[in-house]
């Protein structure tokens, strides 16, 4: 049997792996130079459309008290190594697709 992971809001649940104080906020990561919404929690969907230019939705940011991010790409990849490494124990041929997402086969189940 094959799987996929695909972990949700990636960027957004990485900013909160060492700002517990997060958990169940809204969170919006923004692109390089930051001028663009790149990633979202599920909390800050409801306000913000993914690429959303980041100038547009100062005052939704503000109204909405959603907590603002620039991207980090050396956080976010240091995660996805620990999660593509943890994974691999368990499913030793993985195929990893993105930073966040990887295809694998479930040993035991077939």
């Amino acid at each position: 049997m094959y799987a996929i992971l695909d972990c949700n809001s990636f960027y957004a649940s990485c900013e909160r792996v060492f700002k517990p104080n997060l958990i169940g906020k809204p969170i919006v990561v923004l692109s390089n130079n930051d001028g663009c919404v790149i990633a979202r929690s599920e909390e800050a969907k409801p306000f913000i459309p993914m690429g959303a230019e980041a100038f547009k939705y100062e005052h939704v940011f503000k109204e909405n008290k959603i907590h603002v991010f620039s991207s980090n790409y050396s956080l976010y990849g240091d995660l996805s190594t620990r999660v593509m490494a943890i994974l691999s124990k368990y499913a030793p041929n993985i195929e990893i697709y993105s930073i966040d997402e990887a295809f694998f086969k479930l040993p035991n189940l077939c």
